[in-house]
Parts: C-alpha cells; sequence; structure tokens
C-alpha cells in the first residue's frame, strides 16, 4: 500500500512536469512544491513499526553503551595515573 501510494504521486508529480511549455524562463519556487491535495499520510503496519521501534531501541542501547564504555575507561586512566 505504501510504494503505491508513493509511486502514484511520483507519478502525478512526474506526468505534470512533462505537461509544462518549454519555455527558457525559469520555473518560480511556487511550481516545484507538490499541491496540498496530493500530500499524504503514509500507514504504516506492524511489521513496518516494529522494525522502527527495534532500530530505535538498538540505537539508544549502542548510546548507553559508548557512554558507559567511555566513563569506564576514564576511571580506568584516573585509577592508573596514581
Amino acid at each position: 500500500m505504501r510504494t503505491t501510494i508513493i509511486t502514484a504521486a511520483l507519478i502525478a508529480v512526474f506526468g505534470s512536469a512533462v505537461a509544462l511549455p518549454a519555455s527558457a524562463a525559469p520555473i518560480g519556487p511556487g511550481a516545484a512544491a507538490a499541491p496540498a491535495d496530493m500530500v499524504t499520510h503514509v500507514q504504516m503496519d506492524r511489521m513496518e513499526h516494529r522494525m522502527m521501534h527495534r532500530r530505535m531501541e538498538r540505537r539508544m542501547m549502542r548510546h548507553r553503551m559508548e557512554r558507559h564504555m567511555m566513563r569506564r575507561d576514564m576511571r580506568h586512566r584516573m585509577m592508573h595515573r596514581m
């Protein structure tokens, strides 16, 4: 479902870009933006949500472990310095 929505949006954008007349004038910044009615909310299924949650958990755990190891290393250095 997610890929079909994205594919449909890309076809609509490229289809409207091809239909524009060819001219030497630059396209304004308003023409590059997608119309408001074409932007949609993409619903995640359970599997995607679980994968995202697991990835976030792993990132947080890795960050915590890096901080723990850094503090441990600093303590180790301080103890051997004395």
